[in-house]
């Protein structure tokens, strides 16, 4: 999705906690005309977790028949934008000739590169009745090696992904390998996504990664004495067995991975090298990114 709400990232605020957690971010809410983001990552205090450069929680947005998420043709460099639902529909077009709905439970992996523009609407029989949207839009920063790898996509439907039981707790490995199992879903370096439905009182040893953070996006966590409440992030210390408790029904996202450089990030453009982004920002300008095949005639322009 298009970082099309700047402003929501400069309002977390940061409060150091417990030896299990470095940093706890909580973004305040936006109401954008029904359509409610909580912006976690970038923040001032923290740029990346792993290779994750950006994490939003879109929703839930509740709309009326004839209303819906309508994000118009963007473009991005240098990452892989992760799309995950759980409630309602996207459908997903970009430059390569992609056309996919996707639906919750389903991961949706578009390798952005060397450039790629693609649009987010949703279908007809979607919007002809009142539904809700809600989900997570995240960013992987390529390794330097792969920046400018050609664009790509890949869908893997839910049934695909890896569920399993953890002592109890419904585990879903997205990204990466944790419990003795390993997602098909592609990476490009050590990378970790899982997320996890705790009932009161339950709870989950948190697998290891050199970075990780985990984002509550229902219920109420504890790790130790320190509380992890409903819409926020706890960075994770690099202490291994770190145990976390659910207080009420809770729904976790797990991210992280392998400590990354410095990567350089302006509107939708991503790199390790400034000038590169500057040059995205100049192409885009200029019309020089490929169209998004069935959905030419509209676009964002680069904010000045």
């Amino acid at each position: 999705m298009s970082n099309i709400y700047p402003d929501v990232e400069q309002e977390c605020l940061v409060t150091e906690i417990c030896s299990a957690i470095d940093l706890l971010l909580t973004p305040k809410d936006r109401d954008l005309g029904g359509f409610s983001v909580r912006r976690l990552l970038p923040t001032a205090r923290r740029k990346m977790v792993g290779p994750w450069i950006f994490f939003d929680h879109m929703g839930p947005a509740h709309f009326e028949a004839g209303d819906g998420i309508n994000v118009r043709p963007h473009p991005h460099i240098g990452i892989a934008t992760v799309t995950y639902l759980f409630e309602g529909e996207i459908l997903h077009r970009d430059s390569l000739g992609s056309l996919q709905p996707i639906k919750p439970g389903d991961i949706n992996l578009m390798v952005a590169g060397s450039g790629i523009a693609h649009s987010e609407r949703e279908r007809p029989e979607v919007t002809a009745q009142a539904h809700v949207l809600d989900g997570l839009q995240l960013w992987l920063a390529l390794p330097i090696d792969q920046e400018e790898t050609a664009p790509a996509f890949y869908h893997y439907p839910g049934t695909d992904v890896p569920a399993i039981d953890v002592g109890g707790v419904a585990v879903r490995v997205m990204m990466g390998s944790a419990y003795g199992v390993t997602s098909p879903v592609k990476i490009f370096s050590e990378t970790l996504y899982l997320e996890a439905w705790l009932k009161p009182g339950q709870r989950l040893q948190l697998p290891n990664a050199q970075e990780r953070a985990l984002y509550v996006a229902k219920g109420r966590l504890k790790a130790r004495e320190s509380d992890i409440p409903r819409h926020s992030m706890a960075v994770l210390s690099e202490q291994e067995g770190i145990v976390v408790e659910a207080v009420e029904d809770t729904r976790l996202a797990l991210i992280g991975g392998e400590r990354f450089a410095r990567r350089f990030i302006d509107w939708n453009f991503v790199s390790s090298r400034k000038e590169r982004v500057q040059q995205a920002k100049e192409d885009w300008k200029a019309g020089r990114f490929a169209r998004v095949v069935g959905d030419e005639d509209e676009f964002i322009p680069l904010p000045e």
